[in-house]
This record gives structure tokens, C-alpha cells and sequence, in this order.
């Protein structure tokens, strides 16, 4: 009777391809990044005060509210950039 050996198997994995890594980013331009967050924090702060001011209030306008509101969400961009400046690229 003939034995048949079994094929060797392969001792290293195939090529796969690995994608390089992104390019960092320069200086110039987180420090961009940095400085328009902070700016950008600057409505939510004046929308933290009036909103103090206006709930205080009996009144209540909703076109004022929605000014806050949007204060607030242009302040939460700004938390957002600063967090991405600091963070980098993944």
C-alpha cells in the first residue's frame, strides 16, 4: 500500500495589505483648532447667563429660549473642537 504525505501547511500568514498611517498633523493647525474652540465657547458662556436671567424671570419668550439653546450647541462645537485639537487624528 502507498502512503500519501499531506501538503505542509503554510508557516506564515498570507500578505495582507495594511493600510499606512494617516499623516499627524501640523502644529499650525491644531493650535487653529484650539483657538476656534476657545472662541467658540464664548456664546455658551453669554447663553449660561442670559438663561440664568431669563428663568429667573416669569416670562418666558420662546424665541429667547431658542437663542439660548443654540448658544448652547455652538459652545458644545467649540467643547468638540478643542477635544479633536487635543486628541489628534486616530
Amino acid at each position: 500500500m502507498s502512503e500519501t504525505n499531506p501538503p505542509p501547511l503554510p508557516t506564515e500568514p498570507p500578505d495582507q495589505y495594511v493600510p499606512p498611517p494617516p499623516a499627524p498633523r501640523s502644529g499650525c493647525a491644531t493650535a487653529f483648532m484650539a483657538l476656534f474652540g476657545v472662541f467658540l465657547l464664548l456664546p455658551g458662556l453669554c447663553a449660561l447667563l442670559f438663561g440664568f436671567g431669563v428663568l429667573s424671570e416669569s416670562k418666558n419668550d420662546p424665541s429667547i429660549l431658542f437663542l439660548i439653546l443654540l448658544g448652547l450647541a455652538v459652545c458644545f462645537a467649540g467643547v468638540m473642537l478643542i477635544r479633536s485639537a487635543i486628541k489628534g487624528s486616530p
